[in-house]
């Protein structure tokens, strides 16, 4: 089956099925395509009518003086897949099939219907927006496939726009407009039965007029080609910038329910991100934001932030904003300090971020530029933010030219961003276009669009690392060769020793030393805290097989079938607790997880995801992101603990994964003990997950 968005957007000839003035689906559509040019021919199709629309209409695309290239389904879905093999019959390439019912909503008639129609696609050799859709627009082809009126003769422009849902996109370009964007295409894509948010990148990323890719996603229905395409776009130098529904389980369920999409966990989702440098945003505004932001055209060299702000209240904020999204705000270079000093009143502090209060004028210079310029010149700051409401064309007058000449002298990028969302003022668009400032709107926004250009640009022309083929031995998945393959790539386990019984347990821990910990070991103790498996501290043999005892008569009285495979004496450690663990995702593939471990790791949810293979970068930003950064840091008094040995064992376990996951579903170490600087870590408590059918 071709996969080929090209074959929509070059169509020469286009037939509506389904043409009626009693609608105004169809009857839109037709007035959108000729109000805005479309430069192809138009044939209208309805067995009931010789006219419409004061053209001559045709029965079905069989009746048709030529080919239709394009078909445009504005009919009941029923009818659809009829029509569909007629066209092809007679030279059809593509469709937009608007119907709903195609495996959506949950109904059984649908998911039947559903399940042929992708038979049916899989026959015929025709491209096809959605089902389930509300059409598409290619702004440069003129050709205007969507219902409503507004969306209509648009300036071209260098942003494409992908949603998954159809009303989206009138609402999105609506306000994209109004904040000054411009479109090279819009397309509802819908159920995505034949082409895909994959296929609209690979598209996109090969039409030279578009330099942004914006999308709304609700479902990735084919990860391997998405992530093929974003890789392709991030090395293009094209930014994604994205919201995904699903963050919460409620979420997940009504994507699936009404557009079939596999949402899958939120969580491996940003990690994906994170690898292909897909910019993930938190509203639909704040991709609108970030993508007139990248509109500029600049990208920064590091992610060095320098904010200027005439409130005391704002410079209160940015740090909340800044530390919240971990933002860099470089401390000003002593020259940057003394250039800005005669700009500003004498009792000002000169710091990042900067409230300048009333900057002293200058005459002829524009103190705030001036302000901006020493920000730009400082060799530690990398990105400017000004704090600045749109002008419009009552206060415009000189404005221009000085921030014209404000980014004459610099190539960092420099961002204007309102304190809080306002009115766009008469004339403020063309101000914004002239100067090629983006004005953003909100602080918080202002923050995390600064973080999502330096985001972009530290993986911008990036390779993505391929997965290596796995060369581990089905012997180590398990017991003592596990323990033993873990221990030979710096994940050795605390001295210990397997007792079959509890009298034993005390005797071995004698010859550890004390304290000890004792675990139970057994298939129903997969979670040993909860049944009472573990005992921490123990300080005497005597104690040991009291502790031991107990936890076996527990395990019984819980479960009077369970199997004792021992009781694991161990010698105790102290340090700071870390999650280590890999898993293979369903859509994404194989996952490193690290976080903050221990017995209270799904409470706190202090953990970050990291697509395999990982470097020793990638574990190192991942550790930067999360609160266990403090722990290893040295929390109240605490020894810094060996992160040096840590990332060395995280890049190694990953690896050990991959080389294993044939056999090995999930793996997964918690607590990791990491010890004083210098002294490495230890596996305390390893877990896994053995595939019952080897992967292939």
């Amino acid at each position: 089956m071709a996969r080929s968005a090209s074959d929509i957007f070059n169509a020469k000839t286009l037939a509506i099925v389904g043409a009626t003035d009693k609608s105004h689906w169809p009857k839109n559509i037709y007035s959108n395509l000729v109000e805005s040019g479309f430069p192809g021919k138009i044939f209208p199709i309805n067995p009931k009518r010789d006219e419409i629309f004061g053209v001559p209409c045709y029965p079905d695309l069989a009746s048709l003086p030529e080919p239709a290239d394009l078909a445009l389904m504005i009919v009941p879905a029923d009818a659809v897949e009829g029509a569909l093999r007629q066209g092809a019959a007679n030279g059809l390439k593509a469709a937009v099939v608007y119907a709903a019912g195609f495996g959506d909503g949950g109904r059984e008639a649908s998911l039947k219907r559903g399940a042929a129609f992708r038979t049916v696609l899989d026959e015929l050799d025709i491209a096809v927006c959605g089902p389930n859709c509300m059409g598409l627009v290619g702004i440069r082809q003129k050709l205007y496939c969507y219902p409503h009126t507004h969306i209509s003769q648009m300036t071209p422009g260098p942003v494409a726009l992908v949603t998954q849902s159809g009303g989206t996109l009138s609402y999105f370009v609506n306000c994209a407009l109004e904040r000054g964007l411009t479109f090279s295409y819009a397309i509802s894509s819908g159920n995505e039965m034949s082409l895909d948010l994959a296929d609209y990148i690979e598209f996109l990323i090969d039409d030279p007029d578009t330099r942004q890719i914006c999308l709304f996603i609700e479902g990735i229905r084919r990860p391997d080609a998405f992530m093929k395409a974003a890789g392709r776009a991030l090395a293009a130098g094209k930014p994604i910038i994205a919201i995904k529904t699903g963050r919460s389980q409620k979420s997940r369920e009504a994507a699936a329910s009404h557009s079939g999409a596999v949402a899958g966990d939120f969580a491996a989702y940003e990690a994906m991100c994170e690898r292909y440098g897909i910019i993930s945003c938190e509203t639909t505004e704040e991709v609108i934001e970030t993508t007139l932001a990248f509109q500029q055209g600049r990208l920064p060299k590091g992610p060095g932030i320098a904010f200027m702000t005439t409130s005391g209240g704002t410079v209160d904020l940015l740090h909340d904003y800044c530390d919240e999204q971990n933002a860099v705000v470089p401390e000003l270079a002593p020259e940057t300090i003394e250039t800005i000093r005669e700009f500003v009143p004498a009792d000002c502090h000169i710091r990042n971020p900067i409230d300048t209060g009333a900057p002293v004028g200058k005459s002829g210079r524009s103190s705030p530029v001036e302000i901006c310029k020493a920000f730009a010149r400082d060799p530690n700051i990398d990105m400017v933010a000004w704090c600045n409401n749109m002008p419009g064309a009552a206060r415009s007058a000189g404005q221009a030219d000085h921030i014209r000449d404000l980014l004459a002298a610099t190539e960092k990028p420099v961002i204007s961003f309102a304190r809080i969302p306002h009115m766009i003022p008469e004339g403020g668009l063309e101000f914004q276009a002239e100067t090629n400032m983006p004005f953003v709107q909100g602080t918080r926004t202002g923050v995390r669009v600064m973080n999502a250009l330096w985001f972009h640009a530290a993986r911008a022309g990036d390779t993505i690392p391929s997965l290596p083929p796995p060369t581990g031995d089905r012997e180590n998945c398990s017991g003592a060769a596990l323990e033993s393959a873990l221990a030979k790539i710096g994940l050795a386990p605390p001295r210990s020793v397997l007792a079959a019984d509890a009298e034993e347990a005390g005797r071995q821990a004698v010859e550890i030393g004390f304290p000890v910990a004792v675990k139970i070991v057994s298939p129903q103790a997969s979670h040993k805290t909860e049944i009472g498996g573990v005992a921490l501290g123990l300080d005497s043999a005597d104690a040991v097989t009291k502790a031991a005892r107990a936890m076996e008569t527990k395990l019984t009285g819980h479960d009077p079938n369970a199997a004792i495979d021992g009781l694991l004496v161990q010698q105790m450690v102290s340090g700071v607790e870390v999650l280590l663990g890999a898993r293979d995702d369903a859509l994404y593939g194989p996952m490193l997880v690290i976080g903050t471990g221990g017995v209270m790791v799904e409470l706190i949810g202090d953990v970050a995801l990291r697509l395999l293979p990982a470097s020793e970068d990638d574990v190192r930003a991942a550790i930067d992101r999360l609160k266990l950064k403090q722990l290893l840091a040295g929390f109240r008094g605490a020894p810094p603990a060996d992160i040096d040995a840590l990332v060395a064992a995280a890049v190694a376990f990953g690896n050990f994964y991959l080389d294993h996951r044939p056999w090995l579903a999930d793996i997964e170490i918690n607590p990791l003990m990491v010890l004083p600087a210098g002294k490495g870590v230890r596996a305390v408590d390893i877990r896994t997950v053995v595939r019952s059918v080897p992967a292939q």
